[in-house]
């Protein structure tokens, strides 16, 4: 079964919109494991508009599977990663006013900073994995780095989705085909949703695991956060 990591960014939004601590992102997390989630995703940013790094220390004494932290990795990024110590760590090249995440890397022109940054992650015991586009030469570039996996982007994929175009999830196929063979392990993220998840996985071979914040978050305004999370499950058994 593919494993659901859940980010809970929007639960920091929420909570840092009126400050204090309500809702309690701790209590949140927790309850997403209970209710069945593989994991928990943070993506903090310099800023620290939604997640703060000191949630990252917060988590990781309270987090009981596995856990995720996305970012871009500058000097505090890492600083933090290897403070904390994850299970895994998912590098995303975000601008700094990024208000999500818009691209995966380019394997080739970054690829002896990522094989640096990944080999100190790795050195740590942490997990690496590369968000990253279809293009087959990045693949075969994020193979060379030495990462450990990437996570597909999946932005176009579900926009396509949205408009009835099927087809789209062919690039995506191909390139988890390939991926594997090159021994990386595969994660998506961005836009997947109750509506494309199924889709997704029945046609994604070796999907390891799923990164799903915004729509699940939103899905659970209106149906709950522990039904959302248990038909995601369902989808993806």
């Amino acid at each position: 079964m593919t494993k659901l990591s859940v980010n809970i960014n929007k639960i920091a939004t929420l909570r840092n919109s009126r400050g204090g601590n309500v809702p309690n992102l701790l209590k949140v997390a927790a309850d997403i494991e209970e209710f069945g989630a593989n994991g928990i995703t943070i993506h903090p940013r310099p800023d620290e508009r939604h997640i703060r790094y000191q949630d990252a220390r917060d988590l990781k004494l309270t987090v009981k599977t596995e856990f995720n932290i996305e970012g871009n990795p500058v000097k505090s990024f890492m600083d933090l990663v290897l403070e904390v110590r994850p299970t895994q760590v998912t590098l995303v090249p975000d601008a700094i006013n990024a208000i999500t995440s818009n691209a995966g890397w380019d394997t080739i022109k970054h690829q002896a900073f990522l094989k640096e940054v990944i080999a100190e992650f790795q050195k740590n015991g942490i997990r690496t994995s590369i968000f990253i586009d279809t293009d087959a030469k990045l693949i075969e570039a994020a193979a060379q780095t030495g990462a450990d996996r990437i996570e597909l982007y999946t932005e176009y994929f579900a926009s396509e989705f949205d408009k009835g175009n099927k087809n789209a999830i062919k690039p995506y196929t191909d390139a988890a085909i390939l991926a594997h063979k090159l021994g990386l392990g595969i994660n998506a993220g961005h836009d997947l949703s109750l509506d494309n998840i199924k889709f997704f996985k029945e046609n994604i071979p070796n999907l390891a695991e799923v990164s799903i914040g915004h729509a699940l978050i939103t899905e659970s305004l209106y149906l709950g956060l522990e039904n959302v999370v248990n038909m995601y499950l369902h989808r993806l058994k």
